[in-house]
């Protein structure tokens, strides 16, 4: 299934309280009850003006439909062509002996 960085401009997101921030999760995990199991919110980085979150779902049209029925912003919503990290750079010799 897809997975999906959400942008939503927040001023001030920095400075959300910590009750301000439950009571946000808790209308996100709302929404996504009503809208089933076929969409995940796996985390969230909450930055000075921005939240950032990660979603699993099977369209982009579903983290929309999320972000309205919350009142949440999506000002932009990016499909993960493809996830890499520091292992991305090391030789992987079980990869390199199938290929051969």
């Amino acid at each position: 299934m897809p997975k999906y960085i959400i942008e939503r401009e927040i001023p001030h997101a920095g400075a959300l309280s910590p009750a301000d921030l439950k009571a946000i999760s808790q209308r996100s995990c709302a929404v996504l009850r009503e809208l089933g199991p076929s969409i995940q919110w796996v985390q969230s980085y909450v930055t000075e003006d921005k939240i950032t979150c990660v979603y699993i779902a099977p369209n982009a049209d579903l983290i929309r439909s999320h972000a309205r029925r919350g009142d949440f912003p999506a000002d932009r919503v990016l499909e993960v062509a493809t996830i890499i990290d520091p292992t991305t750079a090391e030789t992987n010799t079980l990869a390199a002996t199938a290929r051969a």
